[in-house]
C-alpha cells in the first residue's frame, strides 16, 4: 500500500523545517498531492526526488536542459503536451537521435520506440538506455502501446499483406528517417524474412512523421508505408498491422520533477487522455506511468525494479 506522510512526517523525513518544505510544495519542486484540504507525501516519491536532489555535484551545476520533447513523433503525445499546459515543444527527429541529444542535456525528454533485428523487442527500449553513454541518470516511463503497420488505401487495392508482399508486389513503399523506430522497425522484419533492403522499392525524399507517410499515401505519392493506426485513420487510410510496440518517454531523474513533466504526467492520469487514446485508436494505455525495467541479469547500467511512480 501507498505509505503516506503528513506535512510535519514529510518534513522530518527530508529534514527540513515545515516551513521550506511549504515552500517546495508552492513552488511545485516536491512531489505531493492534497486531499480534504491536507497535504500528503509518497514516502516513495520523496525517496526518488531525494535521490535526485542529491546526484553528483557536477550534474546539479549543470543548467536544466531546453523544455523539448525529441525522438518519435506520435499524435496522441503531441495532444497531451498541448491540453497538459505543459509549455514542452516537440522536435520530431527519430528515436536514436533522441536519446543521443538527451545523453546531451539538448532535450528534457526523449520519446522512443526501439525495435531489435532479432528477439523480443519488450525491453528494447531499457536496454538502449543502459547501454548508452551519459544515461545513468536516466528513468524510462510507459507512454503508451500503439499497434503499428502498413498504412495503404481504403480497401487496401494491392492485398498487401505484409513486407514479403511489399516486395514482391513492387510497391512504392514511403520511408522514415535512418535512426527512426520506424526504420528499426522495417529492417527488423527484413531480416526476419530473409529479405535485403533494395528488394524495396523506394520513394524519396523520406518523410519526418508518420502523418507525413499517411499523407503520402493519401495523395497517391506511395503505395504504403509504416505508421501508426492512428495515423492512418487520421488521413481515412486502411492498416495492415505489423505489431504492437512500446512508446516510453526518457529523462533525467532530476528532470522528471520540473514544472514541464510533471504537468504532462498529471494530464496523462487523467480521464481525457484515455477518451482521446480511445478516439484515434490503435493506442493501449492500461500501463501509462509504469516504470519500465530492464531484464533480470541484464549486463548494461541503470537496472530499474518494477513500479508506478507517483504523479504529484
Amino acid at each position: 500500500m501507498l505509505e503516506l506522510l503528513t506535512m510535519e512526517e514529510a518534513a522530518d523525513y527530508l529534514r527540513l523545517s515545515q516551513r521550506k518544505l511549504y515552500d517546495l510544495v508552492a513552488n511545485g519542486a516536491v512531489p505531493c498531492t492534497k486531499v480534504t484540504g491536507k497535504w500528503l507525501f509518497p514516502r516513495a516519491a520523496l525517496h526518488r526526488w531525494l535521490a535526485a536532489e542529491t546526484t553528483d555535484p557536477s550534474i546539479l551545476r549543470q543548467p536544466a536542459p531546453p523544455p523539448i520533447v525529441s525522438g518519435g513523433d506520435d499524435p496522441l503525445l503531441e495532444w497531451a503536451l498541448h491540453e497538459s499546459g505543459s509549455q514542452l515543444a516537440v522536435l520530431t527527429v527519430g528515436s536514436h537521435d533522441g536519446l543521443t541529444r538527451l545523453g546531451r542535456r539538448e532535450v528534457t525528454i526523449a520519446a522512443i520506440h526501439l525495435h531489435r533485428l532479432e528477439g523480443d523487442d519488450e525491453h528494447a527500449n531499457a536496454e538502449a538506455i543502459a547501454d548508452a553513454p551519459g544515461l545513468g541518470d536516466v528513468v524510462l516511463i510507459a507512454f503508451a502501446r500503439r499497434e503499428k503497420g502498413l498504412v495503404v488505401a481504403p480497401g487496401n487495392p494491392l492485398a498487401i499483406k505484409d513486407i514479403a508482399d511489399v516486395a514482391a508486389k513492387r510497391a512504392r513503399l514511403a520511408l522514415r528517417q535512418t535512426g527512426s523506430g520506424v526504420m528499426l522497425l522495417l529492417l527488423a522484419h527484413l531480416a526476419r524474412t530473409g529479405l535485403a533492403f533494395n528488394e524495396l522499392r523506394t520513394i524519396k525524399p523520406v518523410y519526418p512523421t508518420g502523418a507525413d507517410i499517411a499523407w503520402a499515401v493519401r495523395t497517391g505519392r506511395a503505395d504504403c508505408g509504416i505508421a501508426t493506426r492512428a495515423d492512418a485513420q487520421a488521413a481515412g487510410l486502411d492498416l495492415v498491422p505489423l505489431t504492437w510496440e512500446r512508446f516510453d518517454l526518457a529523462l533525467r531523474q532530476r528532470d522528471y520533477f520540473r514544472p514541464g513533466p510533471q504537468a504532462l504526467f498529471r494530464y496523462l492520469r487523467t480521464t481525457a487522455f484515455r477518451e482521446r487514446a480511445y478516439e484515434l485508436g490503435g493506442y493501449d494505455v492500461s500501463g501509462t506511468g509504469e516504470v519500465h525495467t530492464l531484464p533480470y541479469g541484464h549486463t548494461g547500467r541503470g537496472v530499474f525494479h518494477n513500479e508506478t511512480l507517483t504523479l504529484s
